[in-house]
C-alpha cells in the first residue's frame, strides 16, 4: 500500500531515491525499486485525492459541471502548481495570429498547444489511453532518412521493456494485426487484453477503404488504405492467451479495488473515465511497498549540487490550500535524483538548478505531435454513431512509414469516435446554433430557434453523419523549438521560474501537414462524405495554428492549421555522446552519475505514435540501471587482514 507522507516529516531526511512526478514514469520508477527494497520518495507537485473513490468520483463530478470540457476540465486550477490549459490560448488577428495567457510564456511564430496536468498521477490523469508502439524505423531516421535524430537504442533493445510495460499498463489490442503492421516483431505475441471492439464507423471505413489506392501528392507516392484497430490502455476482456496461456487479471477501481469495469462507451476518456476502465498510474501506486513514500502538494523548486559532479538531494515548498500558493521551503536528500516531472517542467527544473547542461540542449527539441483535423458529413441515411466508445478506436497507418518520409513528415490517421466535438465544440454547437443562441455576424439577435420534436429529429440526423480525422504528424527534433527561462521577468505564484516556449513547424513538418490535408479530402471522397473542413480565416481571424503553405514555390497553397496533441517531448535528449545530448541510454545524465532526467523529454525522435508505451519502457530499462546503481554503491566492502596483503 501506497504510504503518504508530508513535506516537513520527510524534511532533512536522506532516501536512497528521490523522484520528484507522480505520472507514469515516476510511478513505475518507484514500484519497481520499492520492489528491490530501495527507500524511494516521490514528491508530486499537485494536488492528491483522486486515489481515494470519493476523491475519484470528485474529479468526475468536476468534469460533469465544466461548461467546456477540454482536456484539465475535471481538475481545478492550482495556484501553487500552476500547469497550462488548451483556454490559455486565443485567436487574434494581430500578429503572431494568437496571445497566450497561463503558465506558458510563448515567444516563437506558432503557439504550442500542448497542456498537462500537475496532480497525483500526473498528465495520465488526463491522457487518451491510446498505446501504439514506435516502428523499427522511427528509431533511426537519419540512417534511413536523412533527417532528425537516431537513437542510442534500437527498438529489439527495448522490446523486453515495451512487452513489460504493456503488462504493467494492461493494454487490449490485437498482436497479430501489429505484427503485420511491423510494430510487433512477434507474431505469436499476445497482449494481456483482447482488442477494443471497432466502432460502427472504424467497420464503415474499413468496407470503404480497405484496399483503396490513394496518392500521396507531396510524397508522389501512391498508397493502399487498410484499417488497423488501436492498442490502448484500457479494460477489456482478459486475453486468456497472454503469458503463455496463463491470462491475465485487470485491476480494479482505486478505492474500491473489486470494483472496476470494461470500456462501456461513456465517450470522456479525455480527461476522465467515471468507470475507471482507463488505466492510469494510480493502480501501480497500490503496488508500492512500505519503502515507498509519496507527499503530495510539494513543488520541487531545485536540484542540490553535491560534492564533484554529483547531487545530493531536492530544494521544495510544501503548500496547504491550492487556491493559494502560500508554502514552506524544505530539502531532501538521497543517493540518486530522478526527475519525472513532464518533459517541459525536467527542463525548467534542470536549468533553474544549472545542472546537466554542458551540451547547451537542455531546454532544447522541443517537440508534440501538430495535429490536423479534417471533417465531413456522410450522406443523408447513412449514420455513423458517434460519440460511443473512446476518441478513435481504429487508424488509417500507411502514412507513417515507407519511402514517403523521405519528402515529408510522416502522419497517422485516427478515425475519431466523437464527431466533430474537437474540430467545432460538437454536439453543444449544433444545439446552439439549433437554438439560435447568440447574435449573428453584426450583432443582431437571431431569428427563433428549432424545438421540440423537429430539434431532436435534426440533431439526431445531424450529429449522427459527423466523421472527423485526427491526424497526428511527426515533429523531429528542432533545436530552434526550446523551453528556456526568465527568472527576472516570470515567476509563478511560489517564485519558480515559468516555462518560456519559442516553438515553430518546419518546412517538413509543415509539408506533412499539407500531405494530410490532400489525403484527407480523397478519403471523404471516397466515403461519398461532403468536407466541411475550415482551416482559413473566419472575419479576418484565423483559427489557433493557422499558416498557409505550399510546398513548392509556384504551387498550390493551401490555408492549414494544427493543435497540440498533449505529446510534450524533446528538452533533455538523448544519445551517446555528451557533446551533443543531456542523457545517456539510460536516461542518466551525462553530467551527474547520480542524476537522472527520464519520460519523453529523453526521446530523440516521437515518430507518429502517442509516446507514452514508449516513456513507460524507458522509465522502466532506467529502473533496472538505478537499481544496479544503488546495489554497487551499497556492496559491503571487503578489508583485507594481514595475512591478505
Amino acid at each position: 500500500m501506497t504510504v503518504t507522507t508530508t513535506g516537513s516529516a520527510v524534511d532533512g531526511r536522506r532516501y536512497d531515491v528521490i523522484v520528484v512526478g507522480s505520472g507514469w514514469a515516476g510511478s513505475l520508477l518507484a514500484r519497481h525499486l520499492g520492489t528491490q527494497g530501495w527507500r524511494v520518495l516521490v514528491l508530486e507537485a499537485g494536488n492528491g485525492g483522486t486515489d481515494t473513490w470519493a476523491g475519484y468520483q470528485d474529479s468526475v463530478d468536476t468534469f460533469s459541471g465544466a461548461v467546456i470540457k477540454v482536456p484539465n476540465a475535471a481538475y481545478r486550477p492550482n495556484a501553487a502548481a500552476p500547469f497550462p490549459d488548451v483556454l490559455d490560448l486565443h485567436p487574434s488577428a494581430a500578429p503572431p495570429g494568437f496571445t497566450a495567457t497561463g503558465h506558458f510564456v510563448q515567444t516563437g511564430p506558432l503557439p504550442y498547444g500542448t497542456d498537462y496536468v500537475r496532480a497525483l498521477g500526473g498528465a495520465a490523469m488526463h491522457w487518451l489511453g491510446a498505446t501504439p508502439r514506435m516502428h523499427p524505423e522511427d528509431y533511426a531516421t537519419r540512417d534511413h532518412y536523412r533527417y532528425g535524430r537516431n537513437w542510442p537504442l534500437t527498438a529489439a533493445e527495448l522490446e523486453r521493456h515495451v512487452r513489460e510495460a504493456e503488462r504493467l499498463i494492461g493494454c487490449a489490442g490485437d498482436a497479430r494485426a501489429q505484427w503485420h503492421l511491423g510494430v510487433v516483431p512477434d507474431a505469436d505475441y499476445a497482449y494481456p487484453m483482447e482488442e477494443i471492439p471497432q466502432s460502427h464507423q472504424d467497420r464503415m471505413f474499413q468496407e470503404r477503404l480497405d484496399g483503396s489506392a490513394v496518392r500521396d501528392v507531396v510524397a508522389g507516392v501512391d498508397y493502399t488504405l487498410k484499417v488497423y484497430g488501436l492498442p490502448q490502455g484500457r479494460n477489456s476482456t482478459p486475453n486468456p492467451l497472454f503469458a503463455g496461456g496463463r491470462g491475465y487479471r485487470p485491476r480494479g477501481a482505486v478505492g474500491l479495488p473489486n470494483f472496476g469495469e470494461r470500456c462501456v462507451g461513456n465517450s470522456s476518456c479525455t480527461p476522465i473515465c467515471p468507470v475507471q476502465a482507463k488505466s492510469s498510474p494510480l493502480r501501480l501506486q497500490q503496488d508500492f511497498t512500505d519503502s515507498v513514500h509519496l507527499a503530495t502538494r510539494c513543488v520541487v523548486s531545485r536540484v542540490l549540487p553535491g560534492r564533484g559532479n554529483t547531487v545530493r538531494g531536492v530544494e521544495f515548498r510544501e503548500y496547504g490550500d491550492p487556491a493559494t500558493p502560500v508554502s514552506t521551503p524544505y530539502t531532501a536528500e538521497a543517493d540518486v535524483v530522478v526527475l519525472a516531472a513532464h518533459a517541459i517542467e525536467n527542463a525548467v527544473l534542470l536549468l533553474a538548478s544549472h545542472l546537466a547542461n554542458s551540451s547547451g540542449y537542455v531546454g532544447c527539441h522541443l517537440m508534440d505531435h501538430p495535429t490536423t483535423l479534417a471533417w465531413a458529413r456522410m450522406p443523408e441515411g447513412e449514420p455513423v454513431g458517434p460519440f460511443r466508445g473512446p476518441g478513435h478506436t481504429s487508424g488509417l497507418e500507411c502514412f507513417r512509414f515507407g519511402t514517403g518520409r523521405g519528402r515529408r513528415a510522416p502522419f497517422r490517421i485516427e478515425i475519431g469516435n466523437w464527431g466533430w466535438g474537437w474540430a467545432t465544440g460538437a454536439p453543444f454547437s449544433n444545439v446552439a446554433a439549433m437554438l439560435g443562441l447568440g447574435g449573428d455576424a453584426d450583432g443582431e439577435i437571431k431569428d427563433a430557434g428549432v424545438f421540440g420534436p423537429e430539434l431532436r429529429h435534426r440533431l439526431g440526423d445531424e450529429i449522427n453523419r459527423q466523421v472527423q480525422l485526427q491526424i497526428a504528424v511527426e515533429q523531429h527534433a528542432d533545436p530552434a523549438n526550446r523551453v528556456t527561462i526568465d527568472p527576472q521577468r516570470h515567476r509563478d505564484g511560489v517564485g519558480n521560474p515559468q516555462p518560456v516556449l519559442h516553438y515553430d513547424l518546419d518546412k517538413r513538418v509543415r509539408d506533412g501537414v499539407f500531405a494530410a490535408r490532400r489525403v484527407s479530402q480523397l478519403i471523404f471522397a471516397a466515403l461519398g462524405a461532403e468536407d466541411f473542413t475550415q482551416h482559413g480565416p473566419v472575419d479576418g481571424v484565423a483559427p489557433l495554428g493557422h499558416f498557409r503553405h505550399q510546398v513548392e514555390p509556384g504551387g498550390e497553397e493551401l490555408d492549414l492549421s494544427y493543435h497540440g496533441a498533449g505529446h510534450g517531448a524533446g528538452t533533455h535528449i538523448m544519445g551517446s555522446r555528451p557533446a551533443s545530448s543531456v542523457v545517456d541510454s539510460y536516461q542518466r545524465t551525462h553530467d551527474h552519475p547520480n542524476l537522472y532526467a527520464v519520460g519523453c523529454g529523453s526521446m530523440p525522435s516521437i515518430g507518429t505514435s502517442n509516446p507514452t508505451l514508449t516513456m513507460a519502457a524507458l522509465a522502466l530499462r532506467s529502473a533496472e540501471r538505478i537499481h544496479r546503481d544503488l546495489a554497487e554503491l551499497h556492496q559491503p566492502v571487503t578489508l583485507a587482514t594481514e595475512g591478505t596483503r
